[in-house]
């Protein structure tokens, strides 16, 4: 990309074409999520796959990245532990599931309680 020439008309973009059909749909950025009372999580317990460690699984959201993200973090912070946001899930660090559940259902949530 050290091409330094400017583009002083279209044609000098070579042989793109430029399509006048429907807009493209980007990432979920731009996506409204559905109001908490539309959503149906599930609160797992679990500590397979992470050295023994206990965490709190909640899963099932629907919605923006940013919206999954700001969720993660108020139950983060009312948990007063760690915990992160990976592929669609939010992972609170330790057995707090009974806590989340309540959180989430203050907030709204439709959640349900999955295994043990």
């Amino acid at each position: 990309m050290g091409n330094k020439n400017k583009l002083n008309s279209l044609e000098d973009l070579g042989n793109f074409v430029f399509s006048t059909g429907e807009e493209p749909v980007f990432d979920d950025e731009e996506t409204n999520s559905p109001s908490p009372g539309e959503q149906y999580l599930e609160a797992h317990f679990s500590n397979k796959g992470r050295g023994g460690k206990t965490v709190t699984v909640v899963k099932g959201f629907h919605g923006s990245e940013t919206d999954l993200k700001e969720l993660g973090k108020f139950l983060k912070t009312k948990c007063g532990v760690g915990g992160s946001v990976k592929n669609g899930e939010i992972i609170i660090q330790g057995n707090y599931r009974d806590r989340v559940m309540e959180l989430l259902k203050d907030e709204g949530y439709n959640v349900k309680r999955v295994g043990g």
